[in-house]
């Protein structure tokens, strides 16, 4: 299983279609290197153009759509303040999804000391697929919101190593890279996670139909 439900109710069509990793990484981080030498032109521009990731992989991570933009707000003023210490030979993404990762988390464990409150998948970044057919409009919304609740449950270490992997599209050593940790790793937690989000799903929608 590649996902299936997860790609069913959350995987935007373009998923990964705008990444062309090398070269990015390269532009990424020539502007790395100007932004840590004071240009902030280059640091807005690197904003610009990763902003929509990060956002997308926060929202996922967290589920709530304002916790998520505060997530990214704190992602690049952590960028900011480490460009000294990024290492240019590093793939500037990588680092930048390991930032997010470990901020989501840190907004993950604050949050769980007060009531959770999930907010349904709506606008962005994962929109709803066009049709005129309004129950089947309303069922896929159910669908994400499912998998976005499944996702919530799963521990912090298989939660990203999934998101980054099924929702997000980067392949198996670009996840392994991001998190600091092995390809088999990667795969091993990938495929646990699965499992535990189609479990979720089938017994969701299956209550769902009994309603």
């Amino acid at each position: 299983m590649a996902g299936d439900v997860a790609q069913i109710a959350l995987v935007p069509e373009n998923a990964g279609a705008d990444r062309t990793p090398d070269a990015a990484d390269a532009l990424y981080g020539r502007l790395a290197e100007r932004a840590a030498n004071g240009d902030l032109k280059a640091f807005d521009e690197l904003m610009v153009r990763t902003e929509r990731r990060v956002v997308s992989i926060a929202w996922r991570m967290l589920g709530n759509g304002d916790d998520a933009r505060d997530a990214a707000q704190e992602v690049y003023l952590r960028v900011y303040r480490a460009l000294g210490r990024y290492r240019p030979e590093e793939p500037f993404m990588a680092w930048v999804y390991r930032i997010t990762v470990n901020v989501c988390h840190d907004a993950g464990r604050r949050r769980r000391r007060y009531e959770r409150r999930h907010e349904p998948i709506g606008d962005d970044p994962p929109a709803v697929a066009a049709t005129t057919d309004v129950e089947a409009s309303v069922l896929q919304a159910q669908k994400r919101a499912i998998v976005a609740r499944a996702v919530e449950t799963l521990p912090e270490r298989e939660r990203a190593a999934f998101v980054l992997r099924d929702l997000e599209g980067l392949s198996t050593d670009e996840v392994a890279e991001a998190l600091g940790t092995r390809p088999v790793t990667v795969r091993s937690q990938v495929s646990v996670a699965r499992a535990k989000v189609k479990a979720f799903c089938k017994h969701a929608l299956g209550a769902t139909r009994k309603d």
